[in-house]
Protein backbone atom coordinates (compact mmCIF):
# COMPACT_ATOMS: atom_id res chain seq x y z
CA UNK A 1 0.00 0.00 0.00
CA UNK A 2 1.40 3.29 -0.97
CA UNK A 3 -0.90 5.93 1.07
CA UNK A 4 1.02 7.63 3.72
CA UNK A 5 -1.22 7.37 6.34
CA UNK A 6 -0.17 3.47 6.49
CA UNK A 7 2.94 5.31 8.35
CA UNK A 8 1.10 5.87 11.37
CA UNK A 9 -0.38 2.66 11.76
CA UNK A 10 0.47 -0.01 14.72
CA UNK A 11 1.60 -3.45 12.84
CA UNK A 12 -1.73 -5.02 13.74
CA UNK A 13 -3.61 -2.43 11.94
CA UNK A 14 -1.55 -2.35 9.38
CA UNK A 15 -2.20 -5.95 8.53
CA UNK A 16 -6.03 -5.50 8.80
CA UNK A 17 -5.89 -3.03 6.13
CA UNK A 18 -3.83 -4.66 3.87
CA UNK A 19 -5.63 -7.83 4.10
CA UNK A 20 -8.82 -5.56 3.38
CA UNK A 21 -7.52 -4.49 0.07
CA UNK A 22 -5.62 -7.71 -0.92
CA UNK A 23 -8.31 -10.12 0.24
CA UNK A 24 -11.77 -8.41 0.47
CA UNK A 25 -10.82 -6.07 -2.23
CA UNK A 26 -11.60 -2.88 -0.91
CA UNK A 27 -11.02 0.21 -3.14
CA UNK A 28 -7.96 2.39 -1.56
CA UNK A 29 -11.05 4.96 -0.93
CA UNK A 30 -12.97 2.49 1.50
CA UNK A 31 -9.30 1.35 2.99
CA UNK A 32 -8.95 5.35 4.12
CA UNK A 33 -12.40 5.23 5.22
CA UNK A 34 -11.89 1.95 7.79
CA UNK A 35 -8.55 3.71 8.92
CA UNK A 36 -9.81 7.01 10.39
CA UNK A 37 -12.67 5.48 11.53
CA UNK A 38 -10.16 2.94 13.54
CA UNK A 39 -7.45 5.40 14.11
CA UNK A 40 -10.57 7.81 16.26
CA UNK A 41 -10.93 4.32 17.64
CA UNK A 42 -6.92 4.16 18.58
CA UNK A 43 -6.81 7.28 19.91
CA UNK A 44 -9.77 7.38 22.64
CA UNK A 45 -8.09 4.14 23.74
CA UNK A 46 -5.43 6.18 24.44
CA UNK A 47 -6.78 8.63 25.80
CA UNK A 48 -9.26 5.86 28.16
CA UNK A 49 -5.21 4.59 29.54
CA UNK A 50 -4.74 8.34 30.50
CA UNK A 51 -1.67 8.08 27.74
CA UNK A 52 -2.75 11.31 26.59
CA UNK A 53 -4.32 14.47 28.13
CA UNK A 54 -6.90 15.02 25.55
CA UNK A 55 -6.94 19.19 26.93
CA UNK A 56 -3.49 19.54 25.97
CA UNK A 57 -2.91 18.05 22.91
CA UNK A 58 -5.01 18.79 19.50
CA UNK A 59 -6.76 15.63 18.41
CA UNK A 60 -4.92 15.88 15.19
CA UNK A 61 -1.62 15.38 16.67
CA UNK A 62 -2.89 12.21 18.56
CA UNK A 63 -0.75 9.70 16.73
CA UNK A 64 -1.64 5.78 16.96
CA UNK A 65 1.43 3.65 16.04
CA UNK A 66 2.60 3.65 19.78
CA UNK A 67 -1.10 1.92 20.90
CA UNK A 68 -0.02 -1.27 22.49
CA UNK A 69 -2.13 -4.56 21.23
CA UNK A 70 -2.92 -5.16 25.19
CA UNK A 71 -5.29 -2.13 25.50
CA UNK A 72 -7.19 -3.99 22.24
CA UNK A 73 -7.00 -7.47 23.92
CA UNK A 74 -8.43 -6.09 26.98
CA UNK A 75 -11.52 -4.31 25.39
CA UNK A 76 -14.80 -5.73 26.43
CA UNK A 77 -18.97 -5.23 25.19
CA UNK A 78 -19.38 -2.77 28.57
CA UNK A 79 -16.20 -0.47 27.11
CA UNK A 80 -17.70 -0.57 23.26
CA UNK A 81 -20.79 1.58 25.07
CA UNK A 82 -18.42 3.73 26.47
CA UNK A 83 -16.81 4.39 23.50
CA UNK A 84 -20.37 5.14 21.95
CA UNK A 85 -21.39 7.58 24.48
CA UNK A 86 -17.52 9.08 24.04
CA UNK A 87 -18.29 9.51 19.93
CA UNK A 88 -21.61 10.57 21.03
CA UNK A 89 -20.77 13.47 24.23
CA UNK A 90 -17.03 14.30 23.28
CA UNK A 91 -17.03 13.98 19.50
CA UNK A 92 -20.89 15.17 18.56
CA UNK A 93 -21.09 12.25 16.45
CA UNK A 94 -24.83 11.50 14.50
CA UNK A 95 -26.04 8.15 15.13
CA UNK A 96 -25.42 7.38 11.22
CA UNK A 97 -21.56 8.36 11.94
CA UNK A 98 -21.83 6.15 15.40
CA UNK A 99 -23.75 3.29 13.07
CA UNK A 100 -20.45 3.42 10.90
CA UNK A 101 -17.59 3.33 13.79
CA UNK A 102 -19.66 0.85 15.19
CA UNK A 103 -19.31 -1.39 11.98
CA UNK A 104 -15.27 -1.02 11.78
CA UNK A 105 -14.69 -1.95 15.14
CA UNK A 106 -17.16 -5.10 15.19
CA UNK A 107 -15.10 -5.80 11.89
CA UNK A 108 -11.67 -5.32 13.19
CA UNK A 109 -12.40 -7.35 15.93
CA UNK A 110 -13.88 -10.16 14.12
CA UNK A 111 -10.97 -10.18 11.89
CA UNK A 112 -8.40 -10.52 15.08
CA UNK A 113 -10.36 -13.32 16.27
CA UNK A 114 -11.37 -15.23 13.69
CA UNK A 115 -8.57 -14.75 11.10
CA UNK A 116 -5.51 -13.91 13.23
CA UNK A 117 -6.37 -15.55 16.62
CA UNK A 118 -4.72 -12.62 18.09
CA UNK A 119 -7.52 -12.34 20.70
CA UNK A 120 -8.74 -15.66 22.32
CA UNK A 121 -12.74 -14.32 21.94
CA UNK A 122 -14.77 -11.77 19.52
CA UNK A 123 -15.93 -9.43 22.82
CA UNK A 124 -18.14 -7.23 19.95
CA UNK A 125 -20.72 -10.18 18.65
CA UNK A 126 -22.99 -9.03 20.92
CA UNK A 127 -22.81 -5.30 20.19
CA UNK A 128 -25.52 -3.56 18.35
CA UNK A 129 -25.58 -0.83 15.97
CA UNK A 130 -27.34 2.53 16.65
CA UNK A 131 -30.17 2.45 14.55
CA UNK A 132 -30.06 5.76 12.19
CA UNK A 133 -33.69 7.37 11.61
CA UNK A 134 -35.36 6.05 8.27
CA UNK A 135 -35.14 8.90 5.67
CA UNK A 136 -35.94 8.35 2.01
CA UNK A 137 -33.78 9.12 -0.44
CA UNK A 138 -33.87 12.55 -2.59
CA UNK A 139 -34.32 12.71 -6.31
CA UNK A 140 -35.10 13.93 -9.38
CA UNK A 141 -38.62 14.06 -10.79
CA UNK A 142 -39.31 12.72 -14.20
CA UNK A 143 -39.36 16.50 -15.06
CA UNK A 144 -36.83 17.92 -12.92
CA UNK A 145 -34.26 15.19 -14.48
CA UNK A 146 -36.20 15.89 -18.10
CA UNK A 147 -34.76 19.51 -17.03
CA UNK A 148 -31.62 18.77 -16.33
CA UNK A 149 -30.71 17.13 -19.43
CA UNK A 150 -32.03 19.72 -21.39
CA UNK A 151 -30.07 22.79 -19.66
CA UNK A 152 -26.54 20.87 -20.22
CA UNK A 153 -24.02 22.95 -21.55
CA UNK A 154 -19.95 23.00 -21.83
CA UNK A 155 -17.32 22.77 -24.11
CA UNK A 156 -17.53 18.98 -23.96
CA UNK A 157 -21.01 18.98 -24.37
CA UNK A 158 -21.45 15.21 -25.69
CA UNK A 159 -19.18 13.95 -22.56
CA UNK A 160 -21.53 15.34 -20.21
CA UNK A 161 -24.55 14.36 -21.59
CA UNK A 162 -23.45 11.22 -22.02
CA UNK A 163 -21.98 10.51 -18.49
CA UNK A 164 -25.28 12.55 -16.75
CA UNK A 165 -27.54 9.95 -19.02
CA UNK A 166 -25.52 6.94 -17.96
CA UNK A 167 -26.15 8.19 -14.18
CA UNK A 168 -30.27 9.00 -15.21
CA UNK A 169 -31.01 5.75 -16.81
CA UNK A 170 -28.52 3.07 -15.49
CA UNK A 171 -28.28 4.09 -11.99
CA UNK A 172 -24.73 3.56 -11.62
CA UNK A 173 -22.25 4.38 -8.98
CA UNK A 174 -20.09 7.46 -9.07
CA UNK A 175 -16.78 5.09 -8.86
CA UNK A 176 -18.39 2.65 -11.46
CA UNK A 177 -19.11 5.60 -14.58
CA UNK A 178 -15.62 6.98 -13.69
CA UNK A 179 -14.24 3.11 -13.80
CA UNK A 180 -15.60 2.82 -17.06
CA UNK A 181 -13.12 1.79 -20.08
CA UNK A 182 -13.82 1.50 -23.62
CA UNK A 183 -13.71 -2.26 -23.64
CA UNK A 184 -16.80 -2.08 -21.33
CA UNK A 185 -19.75 -1.63 -23.44
CA UNK A 186 -21.10 -3.78 -26.16
CA UNK A 187 -23.29 -2.10 -28.94
CA UNK A 188 -24.30 -5.42 -30.38
CA UNK A 189 -25.33 -6.85 -27.06
CA UNK A 190 -26.63 -2.91 -25.83
CA UNK A 191 -24.91 -3.43 -22.37
CA UNK A 192 -21.96 -2.10 -20.02
CA UNK A 193 -20.06 -3.69 -18.15
CA UNK A 194 -19.50 -2.11 -14.11
CA UNK A 195 -17.51 -3.08 -11.44
CA UNK A 196 -18.99 -2.41 -8.04
CA UNK A 197 -17.92 -2.52 -4.69
CA UNK A 198 -15.85 -5.01 -4.08
CA UNK A 199 -14.73 -4.87 -7.69
CA UNK A 200 -18.20 -7.30 -8.24
CA UNK A 201 -18.41 -6.67 -11.96
CA UNK A 202 -22.27 -6.86 -13.19
CA UNK A 203 -23.92 -6.22 -16.66
CA UNK A 204 -26.55 -3.71 -17.21
CA UNK A 205 -28.18 -3.46 -20.24
CA UNK A 206 -28.60 0.37 -22.03
CA UNK A 207 -31.27 2.06 -23.10
CA UNK A 208 -31.83 3.89 -26.50
CA UNK A 209 -31.05 7.13 -24.52
CA UNK A 210 -27.75 5.50 -23.57
CA UNK A 211 -26.77 3.94 -26.77
CA UNK A 212 -27.47 7.78 -28.47
CA UNK A 213 -25.24 9.36 -26.06
CA UNK A 214 -22.81 7.32 -26.21
CA UNK A 215 -22.36 7.12 -30.03
CA UNK A 216 -22.60 10.72 -30.52
CA UNK A 217 -19.85 10.91 -27.51
CA UNK A 218 -17.49 8.41 -28.83
CA UNK A 219 -16.43 10.27 -32.03
CA UNK A 220 -15.19 13.18 -29.86
CA UNK A 221 -13.50 10.28 -27.56
CA UNK A 222 -11.69 8.55 -30.54
CA UNK A 223 -10.80 11.79 -32.18
CA UNK A 224 -7.87 12.02 -28.93
CA UNK A 225 -4.73 10.65 -29.24
CA UNK A 226 -4.18 8.91 -26.38
CA UNK A 227 -3.27 5.19 -25.00
CA UNK A 228 -5.65 6.06 -22.07
CA UNK A 229 -8.28 3.26 -21.82
CA UNK A 230 -10.75 5.29 -19.88
CA UNK A 231 -14.11 6.04 -21.48
CA UNK A 232 -14.45 9.21 -20.02
CA UNK A 233 -11.04 11.67 -20.00
CA UNK A 234 -10.62 14.98 -17.88
CA UNK A 235 -9.08 17.70 -19.93
CA UNK A 236 -5.83 16.67 -19.52
CA UNK A 237 -7.01 13.75 -21.48
CA UNK A 238 -6.29 11.03 -18.64
CA UNK A 239 -8.98 9.35 -16.39
CA UNK A 240 -11.54 11.42 -15.55
CA UNK A 241 -11.55 11.38 -11.83
CA UNK A 242 -14.39 10.95 -9.29
CA UNK A 243 -14.18 15.18 -8.01
CA UNK A 244 -14.59 16.46 -11.85
CA UNK A 245 -17.53 14.21 -12.50
CA UNK A 246 -19.50 15.84 -9.18
CA UNK A 247 -18.33 19.30 -10.35
CA UNK A 248 -19.99 18.63 -13.70
CA UNK A 249 -23.20 17.54 -12.33
CA UNK A 250 -23.22 20.51 -9.66
CA UNK A 251 -22.71 22.64 -12.41
CA UNK A 252 -25.62 21.15 -14.87
CA UNK A 253 -27.59 21.18 -12.23
CA UNK A 254 -27.37 24.99 -11.31
CA UNK A 255 -27.66 25.82 -14.75
CA UNK A 256 -31.09 23.61 -14.64
CA UNK A 257 -32.06 25.82 -11.82
CA UNK A 258 -31.81 22.54 -9.58
CA UNK A 259 -28.92 23.62 -7.14
CA UNK A 260 -31.31 24.11 -4.36
CA UNK A 261 -32.47 20.40 -3.75
CA UNK A 262 -29.33 18.67 -2.16
CA UNK A 263 -28.84 16.41 -5.37
CA UNK A 264 -25.31 14.75 -5.85
CA UNK A 265 -24.19 12.29 -8.21
CA UNK A 266 -25.20 9.52 -5.85
CA UNK A 267 -29.12 11.15 -6.03
CA UNK A 268 -28.88 10.99 -9.48
CA UNK A 269 -28.45 6.73 -8.92
CA UNK A 270 -31.73 7.23 -6.54
CA UNK A 271 -33.04 8.71 -9.38
CA UNK A 272 -32.48 6.50 -11.50
CA UNK A 273 -33.99 3.71 -9.65
CA UNK A 274 -37.01 5.67 -8.16
CA UNK A 275 -38.25 6.41 -11.85
CA UNK A 276 -37.52 2.85 -13.29
CA UNK A 277 -39.92 1.60 -9.91
CA UNK A 278 -42.33 4.27 -10.40
CA UNK A 279 -42.29 4.49 -14.17
CA UNK A 280 -41.39 1.03 -16.01
CA UNK A 281 -43.14 -1.48 -12.92
CA UNK A 282 -39.99 -3.08 -12.44
CA UNK A 283 -39.51 -5.95 -9.64
CA UNK A 284 -37.40 -4.98 -6.78
CA UNK A 285 -35.38 -8.50 -7.42
CA UNK A 286 -34.67 -6.84 -11.39
CA UNK A 287 -33.67 -3.26 -9.62
CA UNK A 288 -31.54 -5.21 -6.70
CA UNK A 289 -29.32 -6.93 -9.60
CA UNK A 290 -29.12 -3.44 -11.74
CA UNK A 291 -27.77 -1.30 -8.51
CA UNK A 292 -25.61 -4.03 -7.65
CA UNK A 293 -27.17 -4.15 -3.88
CA UNK A 294 -25.66 -6.73 -1.78
CA UNK A 295 -29.18 -6.94 0.04
CA UNK A 296 -32.97 -6.83 -1.40
CA UNK A 297 -33.76 -4.48 2.06
CA UNK A 298 -31.48 -1.89 0.64
CA UNK A 299 -33.39 -2.42 -2.57
CA UNK A 300 -36.77 -1.98 -0.68
CA UNK A 301 -36.69 1.41 0.01
CA UNK A 302 -37.88 2.38 -2.88
CA UNK A 303 -41.12 0.62 -2.34
CA UNK A 304 -41.60 3.19 0.91
CA UNK A 305 -40.31 5.86 -1.23
CA UNK A 306 -42.94 5.12 -3.73
CA UNK A 307 -46.15 4.79 -1.31
CA UNK A 308 -45.05 8.28 0.07
CA UNK A 309 -45.73 9.40 -2.95
CA UNK A 310 -49.05 7.80 -3.39
CA UNK A 311 -50.26 9.13 -0.29
CA UNK A 312 -48.69 13.10 -0.96
CA UNK A 313 -50.60 12.59 -4.63
CA UNK A 314 -53.74 11.67 -2.20
CA UNK A 315 -53.33 14.43 0.66
CA UNK A 316 -52.67 16.95 -2.71
CA UNK A 317 -56.27 16.10 -3.99
CA UNK A 318 -58.16 19.30 -3.94
CA UNK A 319 -61.25 17.31 -2.55
CA UNK A 320 -58.86 16.24 0.13
CA UNK A 321 -59.90 19.11 2.85
CA UNK A 322 -63.60 18.51 2.13
CA UNK A 323 -66.12 17.77 4.42
CA UNK A 324 -69.47 16.25 4.90
CA UNK A 325 -71.77 19.12 4.67
CA UNK A 326 -75.00 16.78 6.60
CA UNK A 327 -71.84 15.91 9.72
CA UNK A 328 -70.81 19.67 9.68
CA UNK A 329 -75.04 20.83 9.66
CA UNK A 330 -75.25 18.18 12.42
CA UNK A 331 -72.06 19.46 14.41
CA UNK A 332 -73.35 23.82 13.98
Amino acid sequence: MKKEFMKDCPDYLRDYLTYMQLVKARTERTIEAYYIDLRTFLRYLKIDHNDIDPNKVDWEDITISDVPFEYIRSFRLIDAYDYLKWLADERDNSVKTRARKTSAIKQFFSYLHLKKEMIDADPLTQLELPKPPKTLPKYLTLEDAQKLLASIESDHYERDYCMITLFLNCGMRLSELCGLDLNDFSFENGTLRLFGKGQKERIVYMNDACVASLKAYLPYRMAIDTKEKALFLSNRNTRISRRRTQEIVEESLKKAGLSNLGITTHKLRHTAATLMYQYGNVDTLVLKDILGHESLATTEIYTHLSSENLKAAAQANPLAGQRSAKKKKDED
